[in-house]
């Protein structure tokens, strides 16, 4: 299986075909509104803006799984993230990243790359805490927290998996580069 096999629901409950992304660049992240990582829709809109021209897709992902902090309909979640965001990249249904119902794509994801990319004592510290309280992550490769990035190469391979805590904007270099 490859990535180009699976298909999502958009926020209308429609199939997506990920094939339809190919030889794109892809950041896919879980996300959710009411997170204290929600402020890096900011950074991902910016990303979009910047490359998005070249090749570059975003792929959100609202998650409530941790917290319960994407709550309410996908409209009201893709309303709030484009007046407070302007986001302007694809916005998905919400999604199950962790556990028996897990998203295949998010299943093809955390077996591409099991850890995520931490920098820095303070957010390895950070981010262990973060573990400890998230009543989803049952095992190693688990998605800790909302806003984890995966970055896919345009033909369908997993390159980074990012840390929550991390801003996307760490991803930029390696974006330019595959582009």
């Amino acid at each position: 299986m490859n990535i180009y096999d699976i298909s999502v629901k958009n926020r209308d409950g429609n199939d997506v075909y990920l094939n339809d992304f190919k030889g794109k660049v892809l950041i896919i992240v879980n996300t959710a509104t009411g997170c204290g990582f929600t402020p890096q829709y900011e950074a991902l809109e910016n990303l979009y803006e910047k490359y998005h021209e070249k090749g570059l897709e975003i792929l959100d992902f609202p998650c409530d799984q941790f917290g319960h902090q994407a709550p309410g309909s996908d409209d009201d979640i893709h309303q709030f993230c484009t007046a407070k965001y302007n986001t302007k990249f694809d916005q998905f249904s919400k999604t199950i990243v962790n556990g028996d119902d897990e998203s295949p794509l998010f299943t093809f994801l955390k077996s591409s790359i099991k850890d995520d990319e931490v920098n820095g004592i303070k957010n390895k510290v950070t981010m262990k805490g973060i573990k400890k309280i998230s009543k989803s992550f049952k095992k190693e490769g688990d998605i800790i927290w909302n806003f984890t990035k995966f970055l896919v190469d345009g033909k369908g391979k997993v390159i980074r998996r990012v840390s929550p805590i991390e801003s996307p904007e760490l991803l930029e270099e390696d974006i330019i580069k595959l582009l």
